[in-house]
């Protein structure tokens, strides 16, 4: 039988590329997404890979849809070997000015969904003494910058989420790893004049994370910080 990998917002960028990357290698995928026609047309465009999909429409922003998530991949009955902990949403702006609410959005989208899939999908993992848990932070989880307003903060939690994580697995067999990406080409960036070299590829991000996974259970790589050739936009 495949191995699984669970990858949340694994329809569109980073998500996408990570999914295609660990099918290429013969896993099957289990995804989810807020609109049912992007997970729709992920399952019809990952047939050609010839492995199985799991395609699941949830907000996980909100915490009864990332539940029921978690749900519908324990039905399966399967171990995950990898859970990459993609969802999350941007919008720029300053802190005190930014739109009403922003901070809410951010965390619950950013940081609760992980929080709520990883404690779901982590205890099967400490059972089977194995599986590797991928964070999909960001350069802005290291230093604050202007317009990073409520993004910032929640990308900050995350990488904070992320070593606690890891601290509270290592004696179980469980590998928790920290992606740091600077701009990637994905929606977030949609309407930004910058030159396309300006802006990393998301399957450079899979590459990476793959490599990541693919070292023997006796190492980590904690955290992995991708920034374009050029250096951050």
């Amino acid at each position: 039988m495949n191995k699984l990998a669970v990858i949340t917002g694994g329809t569109k960028g980073i998500g996408r590329a990570a999914a295609e990357k660990f099918a290429q290698h013969g896993f099957d995928i289990a995804t989810c997404a807020r609109s049912q026609n992007d997970v729709d047309n992920f399952a019809e465009e990952m047939k050609s890979f010839g492995v199985k999909t799991y395609p699941f429409a949830f907000d996980l922003s909100k915490k009864e849809e990332a539940q029921k998530f978690v749900g519908e991949v324990l039905k399966l009955g399967r171990p995950t070997d990898v859970l990459i902990n993609n969802a999350g949403t941007f919008q720029a702006g300053d802190l005190l000015t930014e739109e009403e609410g922003s901070l809410e959005r951010m965390i619950t989208t950013n940081l609760y969904s992980a929080y709520y899939v990883a404690r779901g999908i982590a205890p099967a993992m400490i059972k089977q003494k194995a599986g590797h848990i991928i964070n999909i932070c960001s350069v802005a989880s290291l230093k604050a910058y202007p317009g990073g307003g409520s993004y910032a903060v929640s990308k900050f939690a995350m990488l904070g989420f992320t070593k606690q994580l890891r601290e509270d697995l290592k004696n179980t067999g469980v590998r928790v790893t920290g992606v740091m990406p600077g701009a990637t080409q994905t929606s977030s960036w949609d309407g930004v004049a910058l030159p396309e070299g300006r802006l990393m590829k998301p399957e450079d991000i899979a590459s990476a994370i793959y490599a990541a996974y693919s070292l023997s259970s006796r190492s980590v790589v904690e955290e992995i910080l991708i920034r374009p050739q050029l250096g951050d936009v």
